[in-house]
């Protein structure tokens, strides 16, 4: 299995040139208060030069669905990411395919995966989302075999072949561990993805 990259917390136009130049998957824009928020309108000028190759996920905790929709229609997002206590209901009511994040403690948090039954797949991640820390990987090794996984929280050019090697994640999320003073480094992403693939052609 090909493990896929996503770039996450992209906030400028600049960040879109950047990642438009790499074998990037997936990239995310975050929806809620944090240090890496941007409005629906800077993401629809994101989404406009954007390569048709990756994929655009928003970020989202807690906003009513009818709002994601809006904003989904209004940006020309492809997936929903969804932190919040989201229902498997609400994730049904979105427009695009949902992946639904868990953070991850112990083996218990995963049987929370079984209560949604037509989400696309699931973001495993640490105490809290957006945080940067990794958690216990043996604790999901198996998860991938029955869902599709992206694995997030605290990955780095330094970790994620053994991150690829324990869980073999469908797809890993990086965000912080490809900045620099709070912004995205190119240098670093090239890193990260060589890690990546090198990974690959490796098995």
């Amino acid at each position: 299995m090909k493990t896929k990259i996503k770039i996450c917390g992209l906030k400028t136009l600049e960040d879109i040139r950047m990642i438009n130049k790499y074998p990037i998957d997936y990239v995310g824009f975050v929806f809620v208060e944090s240090k890496r928020k941007v409005s629906k309108e800077q993401v629809r000028d994101m989404k406009k030069i954007l390569s048709t190759k990756i994929k655009a996920v928003g970020v989202f905790v807690n906003t009513p669905y009818d709002e994601i929709n809006d904003i989904v229609n209004y940006c020309g997002i492809d997936i929903v990411q969804m932190h919040g206590e989201e229902s498997s209901e609400e994730c049904e009511k979105i427009i695009v395919p949902v992946w639904k994040a868990i953070s991850v403690q112990n083996k218990k948090d995963l049987i929370k995966a079984q209560r949604y039954k037509n989400v696309k797949g699931f973001l495993l991640d640490g105490v809290k989302a957006g945080s940067g820390i990794s958690f216990e990987w043996s604790l999901v090794k198996e998860f991938s075999k029955n869902y599709f996984t992206i694995l997030a929280g605290g990955l780095n050019s330094e970790n994620v072949q053994q991150c690829i090697e324990i869980v073999n994640p469908h797809m890993v999320d990086v965000s912080s561990g490809v900045e620099k003073d709070g912004q995205k480094n190119e240098e670093k992403i090239k890193k990260f993805i060589r890690k990546v693939k090198k990974y690959e052609f490796k098995k």
